[in-house]
C-alpha cells in the first residue's frame, strides 16, 4: 500500500511511446500469492470494517511489484454473531463464501447466503453484512473497483446526511437511472443454480456472465473450473488477464507469453516455452493479459479454481477465447501450438 495513504487507481506513466518496459515489468513479478501475502491490512481508508469484522487484501492497484487493476481481491471475516459497518459505494462486487453462513442487508433487503455462494453487491448499493450464527464467516471479494474509479464515479462512504443540505433539493430516485430490469436480476447465485458443464477448458460451472442475464452483475464474469488428479485443462488464449484462486486441491499452472508483432496488422508470436507456477490451496493465481495459460492437476484431490474477469474487455470487442489444440489427454508439448478451436 501507498505510504500516503490508499490507491484506488494507478496510472501510467512513461518517457517514450512504447509501453514494453511497463509490460516487462508486470510479467517478470511473481504471480502466485499465498496466505503470507496481505498487500493492505485495512487500517487506512476503509469504511466497511468494524472493531469484530477484518478485512485485508490480496492484490490491488497500490500493489509493488504490480500486477492488475482490472480486478481487485481481498477477503472479508466475520466471527460468530458479527457484523461490519453498513456502508455504500458505485462499484459493483461479488463476494464468494468461502465458509460459514450470513445474511446481507443491500438497500434495507435482506439476502442469505451460505458456503459457496456468490453474493452480488450491486451498483449504488447501501450495504452491510451479517453473521449472526456460531461459526466463521468467511469471503473472497472480487471486484473491478478501478473502472468505476477511471469513470470518475467516485461518490461512497458510510450512511449519513449530505455536507450543505440546504444548497440541494429534495430526494431524486437514484434507481431510475440503473439498467431496465437490472432489480429483478438474482443478487445471490447458490450452486444448485448452476450447472457443470464439459467445454474445452474442462468442467466448468459458471456463476456470471454476460449470457447469464439472471445474475446481478454487469462488470464481473465469474466460473468454477475443476481438473481431475493428474489431468489438465485446455489451454487457451484471450486477452483478458485473469485471476483464479485455488479453492482445493494443488498442481502447476503454466503459462506462454505472446508477443505482439506489429507488421502490416498485428500477429501474435506465442512463445515456445511456458513459464511454470506452483499452486495450492488458498493461493492467488494470476495470469496476465494476452497470454495462453494451461492449469495442470497433481494426484490427489481435483483441481478447484475459481477464475474472475473483468468483463470490460468483451465491451472493448475481444469477446473470443482461442483454444490451442485440445490437449487435455495427451503430455504438454513445448512448441508453438496451432490453433485448431474458436469459442
Amino acid at each position: 500500500m501507498s505510504k500516503s495513504g490508499r490507491v484506488f487507481l494507478r496510472g501510467i506513466t512513461s518517457e517514450h511511446y512504447g509501453l514494453g518496459e511497463l509490460r516487462r515489468r508486470q510479467l517478470a513479478a511473481p504471480r502466485v500469492r499465498d496466505e503470507s501475502v496481505v498487500v493492505d491490512d485495512a487500517s487506512v481508508a476503509h469504511s466497511g470494517d468494524s472493531d469484530q469484522s477484518r478485512t485485508w487484501w490480496r492484490m490491488g492497484p497500490g500493489d509493488d511489484p504490480f500486477l492488475t487493476q482490472t480486478v481487485q481481491v481481498h477477503f472479508e471475516q466475520f466471527p460468530p454473531r458479527s457484523s461490519n459497518h453498513g456502508h455504500g459505494h458505485q462499484n459493483e462486487a461479488a463476494f464468494y463464501i468461502l465458509e460459514g453462513s450470513g445474511y446481507e442487508i443491500h438497500d434495507d433487503e435482506r439476502y442469505d447466503w451460505r458456503e459457496g455462494d456468490l453474493v452480488l453487491v450491486h451498483t449504488d448499493s447501501v450495504h452491510r453484512h451479517f453473521n449472526p450464527y456460531g461459526e466463521l464467516a468467511t469471503v473472497l471479494v472480487m471486484k473491478a473497483k478501478c473502472a468505476w474509479m477511471y469513470l470518475g464515479l467516485l461518490q461512497q462512504g458510510r450512511s449519513g446526511p449530505i455536507e450543505e443540505p440546504d444548497r440541494f433539493g429534495e430526494r431524486l430516485d437514484w434507481t431510475r437511472l440503473w439498467t431496465p430490469g437490472a432489480t429483478a436480476r438474482k443478487k445471490v447465485v447458490h450452486p444448485e443454480d448452476t450447472t457443470w458443464n464439459d467445454t474445452p477448458l474442462g468442467m466448468v460451472r459458471v456463476l456470471s456472465s454476460a449470457d447469464r442475464t439472471d445474475v446481478r452483475t454487469f462488470s464481473m464474469d465469474i466460473f468454477e473450473l475443476e481438473v481431475p488428479a493428474g489431468g489438465r485443462s485446455g489451454r487457451r488464449w484471450h486477452m483478458a488477464d485473469e485471476v483464479l484462486y485455488v479453492l482445493s486441491g494443488s498442481g502447476y499452472s503454466l503459462h506462454w507469453e505472446v508477443q505482439a508483432e506489429i507488421a502490416e496488422r498485428y500477429y501474435g508470436r506465442v512463445a515456445r516455452e511456458p513459464s511454470r507456477h506452483e499452486i495450492e490451496p488458498g493461493d492467488v493465481l494470476y495470469v496476465p493479459q494476452n497470454t495462453v495459460a494451461q492449469h495442470v492437476a497433481a494426484d490427489g484431490p481435483p483441481l478447484r479454481l475459481l477464475s474472475a474477469q473483468n468483463r470490460i474487455f468483451k465491451l472493448l470487442g475481444y469477446d473470443s477465447v482461442l483454444y490451442l489444440e485440445d490437449d487435455r489427454d495427451v503430455e504438454i508439448q513445448q512448441a508453438e501450438p496451432a490453433i485448431v478451436a474458436n469459442a
